[in-house]
């Protein structure tokens, strides 16, 4: 009896293992940098593109198909004041709170990557490299110009639009 209980303990703990273990690398979509993607990205065809203008600088970046992107994208044309961050992001509230139902652990985050951090609400553009998070949604990744935001301080006057 001891042994037969032992024996569906081990059977119990292995299984929720693997129910805890959720998305592997292998399932979890990958942009063209093959960065880890919190949501699926459109098909080519289908891609939304965001222009992001500061100052008389321009960058580009593309959109991952997500509830939070799609709760971003609803309050554009978006002006907003990017405060520094660690050293390694620009960060900005939007007007109203994001979708955060699609929180995955997102490996490290690159430089260009566009995140919500769900805990507090934020958009952070990421510069420079950092550790990963389980509260991070990826939302977009710039693909162009990420050099704007590698300025000290505070970027004022920085406008999000979709480019048609």
């Amino acid at each position: 009896m001891k042994k037969l209980l032992h024996l569906l303990t081990i059977i119990l703990a292995v299984s929720q293992v693997q129910a805890c273990k959720g998305d592997n690398d292998m399932n979890i979509p990958r942009d063209k940098n093959n960065a880890l993607s919190t949501g699926r990205q459109v098909s080519t065809t289908d891609t939304m593109k965001l222009k992001i203008t500061i100052g008389d600088k321009k960058a580009t970046a593309i959109l991952y198909d997500n509830p939070a992107t799609k709760d971003f994208i609803a309050q554009l044309p978006l002006t907003v004041k990017m405060e520094d961050f660690a050293g390694k992001e620009k960060i900005f509230y939007p007007p109203q709170k994001l979708s955060t139902v699609e929180r995955k652990i997102v490996s490290d985050p690159e430089t260009g990557d566009i995140n919500v951090y769900a805990p507090w609400g934020n958009i952070a553009v990421f510069y420079g490299s950092y550790s990963g998070s389980r509260d991070l949604i990826r939302i977009g990744r710039i693909t162009d110009g990420i050099d704007a935001f590698n300025v000290p301080g505070t970027l004022n006057n920085v406008m999000f639009e979709l480019i048609k």
